[in-house]
């Protein structure tokens, strides 16, 4: 085994070992580490920043929640190594430069690297009425399946959704983010009625709208060439009505069934979105 040398601002007892096979592989630096394309690796605590500094070397203040997560959560100190992410793919990683009673100072080590995300699956989902937390779920279960954007519908049957949920929403998002290391955040578009979908239902080369007695998705899926982008379509606890179905249809969305049961909102959008994002990725 080669000798280790350990970078700047990086504790001596922290290594990052990945079991490849029946051996165990040593990374020489944290560089090296970083490379790895897997964003599901643990390792250095990563951190939400509108703004991520240009370059190595340039510093950047941390503020608010992340300051506070930081500092008094997880008891990060000067030197401590870090990532943050912009939520719009660009990530950076440095450490923690100076610590004061309103804030911290973030010295880059590298330059900052961007990610693309490959699919781009958007969720219409109307769940403006979900009560207790579920809409919580609902937005922090499509953060972590790699949804591009969720958009309340509203219709006929969930009519409403309040400008402060909303705001509460962008937050689970980010925090959602953060716990399974995405580094795109979730667009969280404001609510529209489907009236206001129809034209971009026409202008989707796929979209799939989750329907009662409709072909089972897994067979409609065999039928259809593989995309990585496309609309998902889930309708309120009672379901579309007659006229909605209709309208959605004839701008081009395809029905598809999600089992025999009568599925929850979040539940029926979780189960769609799941099973997309395999069927593009394999």
């Amino acid at each position: 085994m080669r000798n280790l040398t350990v970078p700047p601002c990086l504790p001596k007892s922290y290594f990052l070992l990945c079991h490849k096979r029946a051996n165990i592989r040593v990374f020489s630096s944290a560089s090296e580490a970083s490379a790895a394309p897997n964003q599901s690796r643990g390792g250095v605590p990563r951190f939400y920043s509108p703004v991520l500094p240009p370059s190595k070397g340039n510093i950047v203040r941390v503020l608010g929640d992340e300051f506070w997560h930081m500092t008094k959560v997880l008891r990060l100190n000067v030197d401590d190594r870090i990532e943050l992410f912009n939520g719009r793919g660009g990530v950076i990683e440095g450490c923690i430069q100076k610590i004061n009673h309103t804030g911290l100072d973030f010295i880059a080590l590298e330059d900052p690297r961007t990610f693309v995300p490959k699919n781009k699956w958007n969720v219409f989902a109307a769940f403006g009425t979900l009560k207790g937390g579920r809409a919580d779920w609902l937005i922090e279960k499509c953060t972590e399946l790699g949804a591009s954007s969720v958009t309340p519908l509203l219709t006929d049957r969930s009519p409403i959704i309040t400008e402060n949920r909303v705001e509460r929403l962008r937050r689970v998002i980010i925090a959602a983010a953060k716990q399974c290391q995405r580094l795109d955040e979730m667009t969280l578009n404001p609510p529209i009625k489907i009236a206001k979908l129809l034209p971009t239902v026409s202008q989707t080369k796929l979209s799939l709208l989750a329907a009662a007695e409709a072909t089972p998705l897994i067979s409609t899926l065999t039928t259809l060439e593989k995309k990585d982008s496309g609309l998902l379509i889930i309708g309120p606890e009672g379901d579309f009505t007659e006229k909605e179905l209709i309208l959605m249809m004839e701008a081009g969305a395809i029905p598809v069934g999600l089992g025999p049961y009568r599925l929850r909102v979040e539940t029926a959008t979780v189960a769609l979105l799941a099973t997309l994002m395999l069927w593009s990725d394999s």
